[in-house]
């Protein structure tokens, strides 16, 4: 079968979804991806296709007809592979470097139903249209509760971290006040939207603490935390992660991109306190990357790119099995897609049961050279 009569017949509501992707030269093309999925618009079919062009994502509607000759001359010109998924099949076109088309079709059994819709709107725990007084001075979200278009991926952000939360509910007590420490919250847009979500729409007792050495914003912080009446439970402080002290007890840390070893303070802290629940967004990690050695890895170790990425990897996989071994139960997930952060990894553990080693652990650390601050702290 051609490729022409494959896309012809492409373009009909069977289609599910079609990506396009593995660009030929990343700056003649398009964006990252292509999607393509159909939609319902006043009862006519149409084609919504959305590029993924960090960081922005830019959607358009085509018809059938002229979407064939666009998708055959991006094939042709700027892209290698093609994956589109039907109601009963799933085709496949590689594109090799002289041009040639290689066509695979499966045929998918299930045969499972495709959904006409336009525009499929999330919900969202922070509902857009619903006016939150902190996202409004923050910049997010208007006075009448419309997301400014320019922040819409910070407020993504927001709710997905609120999900993240909001999945880890029931491990909270709820027969007294809960306290909490955000280290390294900077401007707080997550630290006030943890608040208001667990107070004022979960009912929550709360106590918020947050942490920077900033003085300008934590003196804004706490402005603002006055304005909305959470003063008494949600203050901000200046202060340094390793040297803080003033609290006995904490059932929560939430470490936003504390910088390189500032995250291994916060996570030691939530460990020494016996924090029942850590949500930790990881950010730049140097101190493995001045460490490794090992002959084995030397030929990809050379690589300075290559061994940044290795680093992290390795840092933040040592942090999860740290954390383990002090009997918390650990995810480490996707924050937000990798399209608007690179430092998009979030640990999220909750405490289940006693201490334990993995010899094999020190053993690996043993291997690469390598002795990450976690490691001495705990």
């Amino acid at each position: 079968m051609k490729i022409y009569e494959i896309l012809k017949e492409a373009f009909t509501k069977e289609l599910g979804m079609m990506v396009i992707s593995n660009a030929r030269k990343a700056e003649e093309a398009l964006g990252e991806k292509i999607k393509i999925r159909p939609v319902l618009l006043k009862d006519e079919v149409k084609f919504q296709v959305t590029f993924y062009q960090s960081p922005k994502v830019i959607h358009k509607n085509y018809e059938a007809k002229e979407l064939t000759d666009l998708v055959l001359q991006w094939l042709s010109e700027n892209y290698k592979q093609m994956q589109a998924e039907y109601k009963d099949k799933k085709v496949t076109v590689l594109v090799s470097k002289k041009g040639k088309m290689a066509i695979k079709v499966k045929q998918n059994p299930e045969k499972r139903p495709v959904l006409l819709t336009h525009n499929r709107k999330k919900k969202y725990i922070l509902e857009e249209g619903k006016t939150v007084p902190f996202l409004v001075d923050l910049g997010v979200m208007t006075k009448e509760g419309k997301v400014v278009n320019s922040r819409y991926d910070k407020f993504k952000q927001i709710n997905r971290y609120l999900e993240f939360v909001e999945d880890i509910l029931d491990k909270l007590p709820k027969d007294r006040e809960i306290t909490i420490v955000d280290f390294g919250c900077g401007k707080s847009y997550l630290t006030f939207a943890l608040y208001y979500f667990l107070r004022e729409l979960k009912g929550y007792l709360v106590k918020i603490v947050g942490l920077d050495l900033k003085e300008d914003v934590i003196a804004h912080c706490n402005e603002l935390s006055q304005k909305y009446g959470y003063g008494e439970k949600l203050k901000f402080y200046v202060g340094d992660i390793a040297g803080y002290q003033d609290l006995e007890q904490v059932d929560m840390v939430v470490t936003l991109h504390a910088c390189d070893t500032a995250t291994d303070y916060a996570l030691a802290k939530a460990v020494n306190w016996g924090a029942k629940v850590i949500l930790s967004v990881l950010c730049c990690q140097h101190e493995v990357n001045r460490q490794i050695r090992n002959d084995m890895l030397e030929p990809v170790l050379k690589y300075g790119l290559i061994r940044e990425r290795m680093s992290a990897l390795l840092t933040d996989a040592i942090r999860g099995e740290l954390l383990e071994e002090q009997g918390y139960e650990v995810q480490i997930l996707e924050f937000i897609d990798i399209e608007h952060t690179p430092k998009n990894i979030l640990i999220r553990a909750v405490k289940k049961g006693e201490k334990h080693k993995n010899p094999k652990l020190e053993t690996m650390m043993e291997e690469l050279n390598i002795q990450p601050t976690l490691a001495k702290l705990v």
